[in-house]
């Protein structure tokens, strides 16, 4: 068994989560899936996971935030503000890397979620319309065009 020092993307930050808040932010999914396919809004709430912002994003546009008011305030106040540039960057080099770093608590107990929580809330709700219906399976022998529909259903 070949162990990795740095752990894989889709799985770092849910171990770096405690357990009772992925609880929870599983648990909020579920109840916007059965809310989306409930009410009939599915289509509406496919939309807004379009513009949902995951943790790498959010942690992201944290770090730039920091660097740059770092940066401002290096520059028009004392240079010892530009470490907080350094502290930023280091973090988001830290996150990166292992999957956590300070802020990241923060945003998860906020509801962020990962790129990957929010897919799969999204082909939930794709399965309850009926987008992969009809679509090959693995022991079918796959054409073009049904690699591409596969795929058009998964874009949806």
């Amino acid at each position: 068994m070949t162990r990795h020092i740095v752990p894989a993307t889709a799985d770092r930050v849910p171990r770096q989560t405690s357990d009772e808040v992925n609880r929870r932010i599983h648990e909020a999914t579920e109840a916007s899936v059965l809310q989306a396919a409930g009410s009939g809004r599915i289509d509406a709430r496919l939309r807004e996971l379009e513009h949902e912002w995951d943790i790498e994003r959010t942690l992201e546009a944290n770090a730039s935030v920091v660097s740059l008011i770092g940066l401002a305030l290096g520059a028009l106040v004392h240079r010892r503000f530009y470490v907080l540039s350094g502290v930023a960057l280091g973090f988001l080099l830290q996150h990166a890397t292992q999957g956590w770093c300070p802020p990241l608590p923060v945003f998860r107990r906020l509801g962020v979620r990962t790129a990957r929580e929010i897919d799969e809330e999204r082909y939930a709700l794709k399965a309850i319309r009926g987008d992969f219906q009809g679509l090959p399976t693995a022991s079918d022998q796959i054409t073009p065009e049904q690699a591409a529909r596969v795929l058009d259903a998964a874009a949806r």
